[in-house]
């Protein structure tokens, strides 16, 4: 697959940006566990996912605290890290086999001298992402972990069936068994916001 071929970014770009596209976005495919940035680093990529799933995560007191799932038409970046060319404060690891095109530092700066139309396109899409973090802040502070279990299995249903459920109760900030605990407990009212429970079966 060419950079130009990527779902949901070929239709916005004209025969000459495709062209660029291919020479400057490279594709590549990182297996399971593949950590693609550490704590400390900076961070000289970003990244779109085509197919898999990478998780953003925090190390505290030793444990950690995961933050963020991208799947397949996200993108995925430690922004403050790429942006300012700053050390990250956390991780981006592979959860599955996961295919990529990857944004360099100095090609996205290449790409936007070179057609500026792009960077305006990449910021509608950063806004929309910033304001699904906003979203999901909020949902962490005025929400228990049983209401935000529910309102995973409501709108991102795939990750149940996609990851561990140890990453999982680091998303929603609970222990494994904590975690276990609210699933049965749904289980048992069924029909939680319209979804059978007990026909997800969540990974081990």
């Amino acid at each position: 697959m060419k950079a130009s071929q990527i779902p949901g970014v070929t239709e916005h770009l004209s025969e000459e940006e495709a062209r660029a596209m291919d020479v400057l976005v490279p594709i590549r495919t990182f297996a399971k566990g593949t950590v693609l940035l550490e704590a400390g680093a900076v961070a000289t990529a970003s990244y779109y996912a085509i197919s898999g799933c990478v998780r953003l995560y925090y190390m505290v007191d030793g444990d950690e605290r995961t933050t963020a799932f991208y799947i397949e038409g996200q993108s995925i970046a430690s922004m403050n890290s790429f942006v300012n060319q700053v050390p990250a404060n956390h991780y981006l690891s592979c959860v599955e086999e996961s295919t990529l095109a990857i944004w360099s530092y100095t090609s996205e700066k290449e790409l936007f001298r070179r057609f500026p139309r792009l960077e305006s396109f990449c910021r509608v899409s950063l806004e929309n992402d910033f304001g699904q973090h906003q979203d999901l802040l909020a949902s962490f502070i005025t929400k228990t972990p049983e209401e935000r279990y529910a309102e995973l299995i409501a709108t991102r249903p795939e990750l149940l069936q996609r990851v561990p459920q140890y990453l999982l109760a680091s998303y929603l900030g609970v222990k494994p068994e904590s975690l276990s605990r609210i699933r049965k407990r749904m289980v048992r009212k069924r029909g939680v916001l319209g979804t059978d429970i007990g026909a997800i079966k969540p990974r081990r």
